[in-house]
């Protein structure tokens, strides 16, 4: 499984591909909006940074617009990922950016017919968002295995790219039920790696040693006048 981060904050994304483990990167609205300076200026900065694909967010809501958007993100960067919205005027504008050569990613998925008609549509991505389904009471989850399900007995390219992610639990499961990526903030990429029985193992593993080796050897020579 795909790991991308989703943040537009350049810092955490430097630290998170020191961890070797980014494989791209999902940015929104409302993640450049926490950002200082010039959104357009930072979005070029990350598809910099990273190989992997940048997902940047249009914000009309008519297909022609989307579609201009569109034309005018992938200049920031030759990775960039247009998404979309699952809308009737996001899937056309999906068609058309599909037959043009432009990778999209169809956001704000949550149910399997939405994915579905993306996929149609030629989405590269299909975004599932766990997190606010489990907010309202459904299964986040299950919606990424239904999504998954569909796709595989029809044989579709898209891949399912498991959003709105909160912990590392839904990474667990994301990764059990076979998402083709995950996109997780940066404050759930590090707790990925923590756990208590590793950071008490590691303590006892270096005060043993300490007590084996700390008061250990010969000390060091006076020096002489």
């Amino acid at each position: 499984m795909k790991f991308f981060i989703d943040t537009a904050n350049l810092d955490e994304i430097r630290q998170a591909k020191a961890y070797g483990l980014i494989d791209g990167v999902t940015t929104n609205p409302s993640l450049f909006a926490k950002e200082k300076g010039d959104w357009k200026t930072l979005a070029s900065a990350i598809c910099r940074e990273v190989d992997g694909p940048v997902s940047l967010e249009v914000i009309g809501t008519d297909s022609a617009a989307m579609i201009r958007e569109a034309r005018e993100l992938v200049k920031l960067g030759p990775n960039v990922v247009v998404k979309i919205p699952v809308t009737e005027q996001g899937v056309v504008a999906v068609r058309s950016l599909t037959d043009m050569g432009i990778e999209t990613n169809v956001t704000l998925v949550f149910s399997p017919l939405q994915a579905l008609l993306a996929a149609k549509s030629g989405a590269t991505y299909v975004s599932p968002f766990v997190g606010r389904l489990d907010d309202v009471g459904q299964d986040g989850m299950l919606l990424v295995e239904q999504i998954l399900n569909i796709f595989s007995n029809y044989g579709m390219s898209t891949q399912v790219l498991a959003a709105s992610i909160r912990h590392p639990q839904h990474v667990l499961q994301a990764a059990l039920v076979g998402a083709d990526v995950a996109t997780i903030p940066f404050k759930v990429i590090r707790e990925l790696l923590k756990h208590p029985l590793t950071d008490s193992g590691l303590a006892a593993f270096l005060s043993d040693w300490g007590k084996s080796h700390g008061s250990s050897g010969a000390k060091p020579k006076k020096k002489t006048k």
